[in-house]
């Protein structure tokens, strides 16, 4: 029986680390009034992409690791929303938005791939 890669090799919670560490760069400019508001909401949804991922993959049920990796996908809509609430109200133009949402689209893809793979693999089983 083939293991896993350990999480930390994978490409979805790489490219989610990437994700947060941008997010990171960009809300530091954000409005100080915002950071225990818009700011740490975005942050925390950001850090919960990586953290299910991981927390995903720990699981020995590949049930409860697609739980996870879909927490993981409710928190990258969430951040996308705020995003789009923080281009709405002038905090973001619309160049780091539209980079910014590209970043998120491809984490998406790439965490709805880990999900079908642990789908089709459970499915296999």
């Amino acid at each position: 029986m083939k293991e896993n890669k350990p999480y930390t090799e994978l490409n979805v919670w790489i490219y989610s680390r990437e994700l947060v560490k941008q997010l990171y760069i960009l809300t530091k400019d954000f409005p100080k009034e915002e950071v225990y508001s818009l700011t740490s909401q975005m942050r925390r949804a950001a850090i919960s992409i990586p953290s299910n991922i991981a927390e995903g993959v720990a699981r020995n049920h590949d049930k409860e690791t697609i739980q996870f990796l879909h927490i993981s996908k409710g928190s990258i809509y969430e951040l996308e929303t705020q995003l789009y609430l923080s281009y709405d109200i002038g905090y973001l133009n619309e160049e780091k938005l539209s980079i910014i949402l590209n970043k998120i689209e491809d984490c998406k893809k790439l965490i709805s791939g880990f999900i079908n793979y642990y789908r089709n693999k459970s499915q296999s089983a």
